[in-house]
């Protein structure tokens, strides 16, 4: 379990888990259950960030995503070794874990732990990044340093896709416009096969 090694800071990160209220900390939680049940697409770091300034909780970046990705690492342990909500408590309690932290913990797993088991289940087949947003632009190559007028128009991608342990990241690239519309066709093609099935 991630909460008994202490080697990377882990007394750190539970010490910062354990200043977090209790609704607070819940609410973190159910954003990172949420997603191990196949019901987000990934964890939201900036979504709970935002949260955490609204009532006042003050860390920095590293901090939020070392207890997103503890957390994380717990339930998905828990729900690989399929354990109850008191097995994980036993386990964490070997660590530092406030009382009140492991009454949350408990009964969030209890309720929902055998949810995130049938989807870790479903997915060990198949762990692939799944995309969660597609924006594009339309620009103008005017010039550039070996050719002063391009003139060439060209279609801008930005992915955003959450890879398998819920991390969100993004991807752009750029395609001609010819290029563009062969990748419109082949969606097109994609979207009609699955209307058939």
């Amino acid at each position: 379990m991630p909460g008994l090694d202490a080697t990377y800071g882990v007394n750190n990160i539970v010490e910062l888990i354990g200043r977090l209220s209790p609704d607070l900390l819940a609410e973190t939680c159910q954003h990172i259950l949420n997603y191990l049940q196949g019901q987000a697409r990934g964890v939201d770091s900036s979504e709970i960030s935002d949260r955490f300034q609204r009532v006042g909780v003050s860390l920095d970046q590293e901090a939020l995503q070392n207890i997103i990705r503890f957390l994380l690492l717990t339930f998905r342990s828990a729900g690989k070794s399929n354990l109850s909500g008191d097995d994980l408590v036993l386990r964490l309690e070997e660590g530092k874990w406030p009382k009140a932290t492991l009454q949350v913990v408990h009964r969030l797993w209890s309720e929902q732990g055998a949810l995130v088991h049938a989807q870790q289940e479903a997915q060990a087949m198949l762990s692939i990044g799944q995309l969660v947003d597609m924006q594009w632009k339309l620009g103008m190559a005017v010039s550039s340093d070996t050719c002063r007028s391009l003139n060439s128009p060209y279609v801008s991608l930005l992915l955003k896709i959450a890879d398998p342990s819920g991390e969100i990241y993004q991807r752009s690239f750029e395609m001609t416009v010819p290029q563009f519309q062969n990748f419109h066709k082949q969606f097109k093609e994609m979207a009609a096969a699955l209307e058939t099935v």
